[in-house]
């Protein structure tokens, strides 16, 4: 069994800046030009979209994609799709997690940041959007790369759907909550229990014994 070490941080609540953060992105646009590799990846997934009739989940930062599959499984007439950054993550699903019996749900490389923003362009609407444990990068000079601190904030928001947001780390889960709150979104942090884990951090976590929370908010499109 392997356990996990509890998230130490400097910050011991809410981040001082959050508000003032959220809304300078919520007043401005990221317009980062987007890379050919994003575009070509974006091609494969508009493919699919285009292939499928029914619902579309994203699972941002998936990792080795464990919890993709069992997305797929909970949601048989959705398609998942799963993106995370890491190839050396990504590969690791066909050795451990791969199901062949589950059709629905597809893997991509691709940088969130660039993704999110082409979906929103090309008119994707999600019905439901899993952020599942993303790094929580705890030290307080790093709040701009937490979720709810990026610019790429308000992109979320318009993606809509149900998002739902977990980690270990409880602050994470509040100051989620408190940025959707600041846009306008009814949110707040929760005691998640976990009997049959989707990831596996949350089955080491669950497993360490730690505390796991999450936030679920569902989002009109902006």
């Amino acid at each position: 069994m392997t356990y996990s070490r509890i998230i130490t941080s400097n910050q011991s609540g809410l981040h001082d800046k959050l508000e003032a953060v959220v809304r300078r992105h919520l007043g401005t646009q990221f317009k980062r030009p987007f890379p050919e590799y994003s575009l070509k990846v974006f091609q494969q997934a508009e493919q699919l979209r285009a292939q499928h009739s029914g619902p579309v989940i994203l699972d941002s930062f998936c990792g080795v994609g464990e919890s993709t599959v069992n997305i797929a499984r909970q949601h048989p007439d959705a398609l998942v799709i799963g993106i995370d950054k890491s190839s050396h993550r990504l590969v690791k699903h066909d050795d451990n997690y791969r199901d062949a019996t589950v059709p629905n749900y597809h893997l991509l490389q691709a940088d969130v940041d660039d993704f999110w923003r082409l979906a929103l362009q090309a008119g994707w609407q999600l019905t439901k959007h899993f952020i599942l444990y993303p790094n929580p990068w705890p030290k307080s000079a790093h709040l701009q790369r937490r979720v709810q601190g990026s610019p790429l904030f308000p992109t979320l928001l318009a993606l809509g759907g149900c998002v739902e947001l977990r980690s270990n780390w409880p602050i994470y889960v509040e100051e989620f909550a408190a940025a959707l709150t600041l846009a306008g979104h009814a949110a707040s942090a929760e005691p998640l229990a976990v009997q049959s884990p989707i990831t596996p951090f949350e089955r080491k976590y669950r497993d360490s014994g730690q505390a796991l929370w999450h936030c679920i908010c569902q989002l009109e499109r902006c």
